[in-house]
């Protein structure tokens, strides 16, 4: 961690968050190019990566994007479910596009498309999802900063960040730590400021534990209604709900009535005529 200045080394904070999201757990499989971030191989097979390489990788590219001066045309890119919404909440924070889902090809070579796009940097989720990517960006020599595996292709891979991008935590953590990074270099937030956006925000959720969520809430909110009409009716008056007709009904109509209208008749003006 000698590389960085020592207000952007990681705290105990950020290691534990690294370590609880399993940024560290790696595949069986290793490609050679990622032997440098591999701290050891486990006795199940399971590659460890080195937390202090992947904590340098993720400053290192917090201050490539930094230097962007127009946040527009950094480009977010994820094919990969798990990291649409780490992507899309990234892409917000820091000002920048996100490009999550399929990915149209030409979309940076072939200026005729309608999602045609120049951007001056890339951000991939996946060197292996985000191939598409990659590979047109290297056609028009823009860099790519990716999230990688171990078992990751880094070919027209500029800066690899050492990570877990299977896990939906662990991507989720990565992006939230890159995007505090970035604000922090420009000077947004300070060092000494937690950032008010919690990590959660950044993690994917399954559609169906969405519905879920919603359905419950709705019924408890119906249940709540119908608790609360039930103790309106216990506490209503007798009468009420007949309304007008309830109130003509209990009104008293059994005063005398005049019979004959002719006597209470008034007696016929003097005419003028007869003068």
């Amino acid at each position: 961690m000698s590389r960085v200045p020592a207000v952007l080394n990681a705290t105990e904070e950020d290691i534990q968050l690294l370590l609880s999201a399993q940024c560290h757990i790696g595949t069986k499989n290793a490609n050679i190019r990622m032997a440098p971030y591999i701290y050891k191989r486990r006795a199940d097979g399971i590659n460890l990566i080195n937390i202090g390489k992947t904590w340098e990788k993720l400053i290192l590219a917090a201050r490539v994007i930094a230097a962007i001066e127009n946040p527009q045309d950094i480009v977010v890119v994820s094919a990969r479910p798990y990291g649409h919404r780490a992507a899309l909440k990234f892409a917000k924070y820091i000002g920048a596009e996100a490009i999550v889902g399929r990915f149209t090809p030409g979309t940076f070579t072939n200026y005729i498309t309608r999602s045609f796009r120049e951007p001056r940097l890339v951000i991939c989720t996946d060197p292996r999802s985000d191939f598409q990517a990659i590979l047109e960006a290297s056609y028009v020599n823009i860099p790519v900063i990716s999230l990688a595996d171990t078992d990751a292709a880094l070919k027209f891979v500029d800066v690899a960040i050492p990570t877990n991008n299977k896990a939906k935590h662990a991507i989720g953590l990565i992006y939230w730590l890159l995007a505090r990074a970035v604000l922090r270099l420009r000077g947004t937030l300070d060092y000494t400021t937690p950032w008010e956006v919690m990590v959660d925000m950044f993690f994917y959720r399954d559609p169906e534990e969405i519905e879920k969520e919603n359905a419950e809430a709705e019924f408890a909110e119906g249940d709540f209604t119908a608790q609360a009409e039930a103790a309106t009716g216990e506490w209503a008056v007798e009468g009420d709900a007949e309304g007008v007709a309830g109130i003509a009904a209990a009104a008293d109509w059994s005063a005398a009535q005049p019979t004959d209208w002719a006597e209470e008749a008034d007696a016929p003006a003097a005419s003028s005529w007869d003068a």
